[in-house]
């Protein structure tokens, strides 16, 4: 795969200020030099110096400019792939950046797949897996907490624990070959309980790691948060004053929201996705009905549903039936139209469920601040720091370091029953090889290429 040189496109498509694409491989400069024509110096491209920067021409194969561009050429292994890379930059018009990679492609290029720019980094030695994987969660990031997360690992946090916990093993790992190749002198350096020690701590910062995956998850992939209630409660004026914008249609007419509209709201780091959901009612109107069914289709994938009710009359019957359907979810009940409350409304909507209450005015803007302070509470947004990271966030890193705690736990379990420690090869060589599976050491090229395949192409 890697003798072949590669090139995409690395900017979003769309009009921009700038649009680039990237090639990379064996040929690149030379591909680079048959569309390339400096401007106002006599050189030739395949003499271009690594890590310079020239100003051009680009020309397709018939010699037709396509655009002014600039060239920048980094020279392996000092490249973000470890092969030779080229970037040719021009203007940011839709047509300019697809003639351009029309125009590498012509030249020789292949067009690469998805997050090829990556993994050659990744096959190159340039990073880990656990690294590579940072890099889509960097670019996908939807919070100042998740970009710092997601930084970190690039920056190697989480592999430098991982190898932590592997090197300890490997003492272990060692000390048992030596047991029993040399059963009857002490060649291994440890005892038995510098042995325990060992693989008490690997199991205890494991241990750890899986704990941060709530965290983790709610910094990377934000809060499900779905707004329900009957029609007309103020439910897309209560998403509205969230985001501090009128994104949802707001009138008095019962049934305005008839989809659901989604909007993030960062809270302290951590990121709320907003469902403003139809209003729940019983309805004979085709289109409104299936806005309903959507609304519940939120609730069941929410991690978060406000609730939102009607101050300004008392609760009615579409009401209890909503807070069945809650369950057992996190829960706030919004009690909004505070400006126009009913007597006896606040008590009689409290008393239908044992919920954590707050009282606003969605159209006056009044009791918000109040509300996001409970959700930041709820979620513990307070005491996620990003120094504490690594945090854990991914599923395959997850389920690795679970099979691992898993092997340790029978280790131990097993010194604690009087085996002896050379009897352990089998569980710590697995918690070996599940810890290795998160940095790339022992995975099979199918992982590896499922992992790739959720990047973008360009990447």
């Amino acid at each position: 795969m890697t003798d072949e040189t590669i090139a995409a496109i690395s900017t979003p498509m769309g009009t921009g200020g700038i649009g680039i694409v990237r090639i990379s491989g064996e040929k690149a400069l030379e591909i680079a030099a048959k569309i390339f024509e400096p401007s106002g110096e006599n050189a030739d491209v395949l003499c271009f110096s690594s890590h310079t920067v020239h100003y051009g021409k680009i020309k397709d194969s018939d010699g037709k400019v396509i655009d002014e561009a600039l060239l920048t050429y980094m020279k392996a292994p000092r490249s973000y792939t470890g092969e030779d890379v080229v970037e040719l930059s021009c203007h940011g018009s839709i047509m300019s950046v697809k003639y351009l990679l029309r125009a590498a492609l012509s030249a020789g290029a292949r067009l690469a797949g998805r997050g090829e720019f990556t993994k050659r980094a990744f096959l190159n030695g340039k990073l880990d897996l656990a690294q590579a994987e940072a890099v889509t969660d960097i670019i996908t990031s939807k919070s100042e907490r998740a970009l710092a997360c997601a930084v970190n690992q690039l920056e190697g946090k989480l592999s430098e624990n991982i190898s932590g916990v592997r090197e300890k093993l490997v003492e272990v790992m060692a000390y048992i070959e030596a047991e029993t190749d040399f059963p009857e002198d002490d060649v291994s350096g440890l005892s038995e309980d510098e042995v325990k020690e060992k693989l008490s701590s690997s199991f205890a910062e494991i241990k750890k790691l899986i704990k941060s995956m709530d965290s983790g998850k709610v910094i990377r992939d934000g809060v499900e948060t779905a707004i329900i209630g009957r029609p007309n409660v103020g439910k897309s004026s209560l998403l509205n004053a969230l985001i501090g914008e009128n994104r949802a249609i707001v009138t008095d007419i019962p049934g305005t929201t008839r989809d659901t509209i989604e909007e993030y709201l960062e809270l302290d780091g951590i990121t709320l996705k907003l469902a403003d959901t139809a209003g729940i009612r019983n309805t004979s109107d085709t289109v409104e009905k299936i806005g309903v069914d959507r609304a519940f289709d939120s609730i069941e994938k929410a991690q978060l549903v406000l609730f939102v009710a009607d101050l300004s009359e008392m609760p009615q019957e579409d009401d209890r039936e909503l807070i069945n359907k809650i369950g057992g979810k996190t829960a706030v009940m919004v009690l909004n139209k505070s400006d126009t409350e009913k007597d006896g409304a606040e008590a009689a909507y409290r008393a239908l469920a044992d919920l954590p209450c707050v009282k606003i005015s969605a159209a006056e803007g009044s009791g918000i601040e109040t509300l996001t302070e409970l959700i930041k509470e709820l979620f513990g947004c307070g005491n996620i720091e990003s120094d504490n990271l690594p945090f854990l966030y991914n599923l395959r890193h997850y389920e690795s370091l679970v099979r691992a705690e898993g092997a340790l736990k029978n280790a131990l379990s097993a010194l604690a029953g009087g085996i002896s420690a050379d009897m352990l090869f089998i569980d710590v060589f697995d918690a070996l090889e599940a810890l290795g599976e998160i940095v790339g050491m022992n995975v099979s090229e199918e992982v590896v290429d499922k992992i790739f395949e959720k990047f973008c192409v360009g990447k």
